[in-house]
């Protein structure tokens, strides 16, 4: 560390995700009867206060009438406080130890809940300069110390003076009240934290913008959690994935984006030019042409199950790892296919239909119960196999057929073909992925195997069901009744018209690709994919990557980590370590898997490095990407 520097850091909304009074307020006015009028009058004061709206003194008098707080108070809200320091600022921890010296907190809250706070982080409590309480015999929190300087509007400008601090000096803060430092001339720059709260008023005095510390920290070349400032890693979210998704990757600090709709080739290719991470459901097409504008990708996320929609090949070649959700949704795709067998066995989807007409047609011709019924399961994979499991316990009788072999649960038959299982069944339903290989999977030949009568259900892939031959058996009344989930031709957003050959023929359920479409499994899904890749981005773990070879790496600590994606060709490693061995670098630990396209080498290293290493390892012949982590 260069000991001519002095960082001087807020604390509200800053060094935490929150404004510390608002959350007091949360605490001592619980249970009054205008409680949430309150509260609000609360944030307007603060918002008015850090704008420089409204006189310091006058907004920090009128918040605390307003909180009617105590003493007693004051624990719970330090202990809610913990947990709501500024995620960059918990990753970054090292910096504070490290600058322990020269780190001041410069605050017009209050001494009683940041001491607590910042002393966590090694930071000095002589280093704190914020308001005090001031308290009647009852504990009850009557004022503040007016003769404290930082309670009068240019007191942070007022106590900076008075510590004469020797060397630069950088303000981090996102109040008005940060920018007067600077422009008091009493520092070098104003750096506008925006991680939490961004005033516009505030970002337009700043010499910097700085979405998280990690920005900070890297703008100024300083040791850090990471290797790359998060915001700079810019996330780009398409068609409605989970809103947990999105706010658990803008709490790690990224650049988050989100559109609503798929997107064609064209518009992705333009779009994908600045993303790092890019996470699609069902609609987009993530192809070669696409990849090939895709210069910053470092991983995809398919918020779903499958990953038909995306070039894996492709992403393996450019040393993209995508990341998908295997179980996430099984459950409430099971439950659907369970739903739409007993409708259609029922003749339900016409009966409905019937009485929205106002017919009234009571008839227990064509219906049926599900006992003892046989169900053949095409795909015996996670949904095949739990889906097989509910089925029998309802009373089916269960067969299934799989490419690959599965062990029966229960007291599921295993077919030794296709054609068995269709000459078997009365219900067939379809849980297979979208590969080539199961283009038409169902078609002509397979209807005239199924038994007459037979129910079909397809809730997997569009294209692995003819569908004009589906149409034609239906017609015929050879297939009694299909639920149909997913189409080859989908649109791309709500607002685009559906059209089908299926569309108005008898028992008959047509439902728009919302087999996985339930709260709890897009927010399965929204917690699981972005898991796996700030697990990729922060350790280079690729556990559960569908086209990576996976490795579980342990957690990095005193060391850096170098990620080297190549092509698979025979000498890389021994490469990679003449490299490392011809510039005295030491080898604390390095894993190594491969798959037939590309080489994956994790090798941690535990001294300073030239940047011409990098450059070598950069430089091997067959290298795909390298990343550093710290």
């Amino acid at each position: 560390m260069e000991n001519n520097r002095n960082y001087v850091i807020d604390f509200d909304s800053t060094f935490t995700q929150v404004e510390a009074l608002d959350i007091l307020g949360e605490i001592s006015l619980s249970g009054k009867p205008n409680r949430e009028q309150l509260l609000a009058d609360l944030k307007s004061l603060t918002d008015r206060g850090m704008e420089g709206g409204l006189s310091l003194r006058e907004s920090i008098q009128k918040r605390l009438e307003l909180l009617q707080a105590e003493k007693s108070h004051l624990e719970p809200l330090i202990e809610s406080l913990k947990g709501k320091v500024s995620s960059s600022f918990v990753r970054n921890e090292d910096f504070f130890q490290e600058n322990k010296d020269h780190i001041f907190i410069l605050s017009n809250g209050f001494k009683e809940f940041i001491v607590p706070i910042v002393s966590q982080y090694g930071i000095k409590e002589e280093n704190v300069f914020a308001n005090s309480f001031v308290f009647d015999d009852e504990g009850k929190i009557i004022g503040f110390d007016k003769d404290n300087v930082l309670s009068s509007n240019n007191g942070k400008v007022e106590q900076l003076k008075a510590l004469e601090l020797k060397g630069d000096v950088y303000v981090i803060g996102d109040g008005y009240t940060d920018y007067e430092i600077k422009a008091a001339g009493l520092a070098n720059k104003f750096y506008a934290f925006t991680e939490n709260v961004s005033r516009e008023k505030v970002t337009a005095k700043a010499d910097h913008i700085t979405p998280s510390l990690d920005e900070f920290l890297y703008l100024h070349k300083m040791n850090k959690a990471i290797s790359y400032p998060k915001n700079r890693i810019k996330v780009l979210l398409l068609e409605n994935v989970h809103e947990d998704a999105v706010a658990i990757m803008k709490k790690e600090g990224y650049n988050v984006s989100t559109y609503a709709g798929g997107m064609d080739e064209d518009e992705l290719a333009e779009k994908i030019k600045d993303v790092s991470v890019l996470g699609i459901r069902s609609k987009t097409q993530l192809t070669k042409k696409v990849l090939d504008n895709a210069q910053r990708l470092i991983a995809v996320g398919a918020f779903c199950i499958g990953t038909n929609q995306i070039d894996l090949e492709e992403c393996l070649k450019k040393g993209v790892a995508v990341f998908n959700a295997p179980y996430s949704n099984t459950r409430s795709v099971v439950e659907l296919a369970i739903g739409e067998i007993i409708l259609l066995m029922r003749n339900l989807p016409d009966r409905i239909a019937e009485m929205h007409q106002g017919k009234w047609n009571k008839s227990a011709s064509g219906s049926y119960e599900i006992r003892g019924k046989k169900l053949g399961i095409v795909g015996y994979g996670n949904i095949g196999a739990q889906l097989s499991v509910v089925a029998e316990a309802i009373g089916f009788d269960v067969y299934y057929y799989d490419l690959v072999e599965r062990l029966a649960l229960g007291n599921a038959t295993k077919c030794s073909s296709l054609q068995e299982l269709l000459e078997t069944a009365e219900i067939v339903t379809l849980h297979v992925d979208g590969r080539a290989a199961n283009q038409n999977l169902i078609g002509e030949e397979q209807f005239q195997q199924m038994q007459e009568g037979s129910i079909l259900l397809n809730l997997s892939r569009g294209q692995v069901v003819d569908v004009k031959a589906l149409k034609k058996h239906i017609s015929s009344g050879k297939i009694k009744g299909a639920g149909i989930d997913v189409f080859p031709k989908e649109p791309k957003t709500n607002n685009e018209k559906f059209e089908s050959e299926l569309c108005g023929l008898p028992n008959v359920i047509l439902t728009p690709h919302i087999g996985g479409s339930t709260q709890e499994a897009q927010e399965n899904i929204g917690n699981f994919v972005p898991g796996k890749i700030i697990d990729y981005i922060n350790t280079g773990g690729t556990t559960n990557s569908v086209n990576f070879p996976n490795l579980q790496l342990p957690s990095l600590e005193n060391a850096h980590r170098l990620i080297h994606i190549h092509h698979n060709k025979p000498g890389i490693i021994a490469h990679i370590n003449k490299i490392l061995a011809a510039n005295d670098i030491n080898i604390v630990g390095q894993y190594l898997k491969t798959n037939e396209t590309v080489g994956y080498v994790i090798t941690d290293i535990d001294k300073a490095y030239d940047a011409d290493v990098i450059k070598e390892l950069k430089g091997i012949e067959g290298t795909i990407k390298f990343r550093v982590l710290y």
